[in-house]
């Protein structure tokens, strides 16, 4: 049966928008490398910006596939994947600041995400994809079957795992969200607001 096992990882802490990863970020790479060093990973896909390709290349240098070498692509970039028409109060920061051109062509963006990554391969593949937290909350929703507007109330942390397995037998299943159990405290719920972070 084919199956297709995504893998989808935040990129690393970064200092600013603009910026390549942090000392965090690069520790919160190597760590996700070093936990998925175990998984037969056929490809590892990465969005254009530079967090994104540093915690890509941290990530391998970590999990030493010798066979895997990054692909970039804009369709796993930063971009807002749905807008709807009325933005409730609470979320209206989530698309403030983005141009007129990048609300036009974030859904096209997130639809060809969706046709690449969100089916079943021909055969059984595990692939990493390493993106920003928008994206990552529009799988989630996907596969779930959630309205499109639902991925703006669904954060990830910095190189947090989730994983949804895609069957041609089943719906898809989510099997990881936000898992942060392979970095230490300290590192855990960069990237998210403080009044969403969990403490335990």
């Amino acid at each position: 049966m084919s199956r297709r096992y995504l893998y989808l990882a935040r990129h690393g802490h970064a200092e600013s928008e603009d910026a390549g990863l942090s000392d965090q970020g690069r520790r919160q790479a190597a760590l996700l490398g070093a936990r998925m060093a175990a998984v037969p990973l056929a490809t590892i896909t990465h969005g254009p910006l530079a967090r994104a390709a540093e915690t890509a290349a941290g990530v391998l240098t970590a999990a030493a596939w010798p066979e895997v070498a990054p692909e970039v692509s804009a369709v796993v970039g930063d971009y807002p994947p749905h807008v709807p028409a009325q933005v409730p109060a609470a979320l209206a920061p989530l698309v403030e600041g983005w141009s007129a051109e990048e609300l036009r062509d974030g859904p096209r963006l997130a639809r060809e995400a969706l046709a690449r990554f969100a089916v079943p391969a021909e055969r059984e593949t595990h692939e990493l994809v390493i993106t920003h937290s928008f994206l990552v909350g529009w799988f989630v929703r996907d596969a779930l079957g959630a309205p499109p507007e639902r991925w703006m109330s669904l954060t990830a942390g910095n190189a947090a795992l989730t994983v949804i397995r895609y069957s041609e037998a089943h719906p898809p299943a989510l099997m990881l969200y936000n898992d942060m159990s392979h970095l230490p405290p300290e590192l855990h719920w960069t990237g998210f607001p403080p009044h969403l972070r969990v403490r335990r």
